[in-house]
């Protein structure tokens, strides 16, 4: 699981459902994680997939958010959505408060 820094700091949260086979998928979404790994206020991101795949990017303003969106790779990667996924959706949070098992609610 991804470590970001102390709130506050953005989350990207894409929920999708796959399609059959994987015409390039596997392939183009580990590019998209390298990429994003690369990208100024890029934190780090959680991923999980059955049914429902499940991916939290965090991430440190809005604007790097707007910029990794618009990275000409990853613009080229959503063209490919209707491909690789029935339905998905994004959801951008503002998280001013985390905690987990190694730490108490501040």
């Amino acid at each position: 699981m991804a470590m970001p820094p102390e709130p506050p700091y953005y989350a990207v949260i894409f929920t999708s459902v796959r399609t059959a086979g994987d015409q390039g998928y596997a392939a183009t979404a580990a590019r998209m994680v390298e990429l994003a790994a690369a990208q100024p206020g890029f934190l780090g991101a959680d991923s999980a997939r059955n049914d429902v795949g499940i991916t939290v990017s965090y991430w440190r303003d809005l604007a790097a958010i707007r910029a990794w969106r618009e990275h000409p790779e990853h613009r080229a990667a959503i063209a490919q959505a209707g491909a690789w996924y029935a339905h998905y959706s994004v959801r951008v949070a503002y998280v001013e408060r985390a905690w987990g098992s190694e730490s108490c609610p501040a």
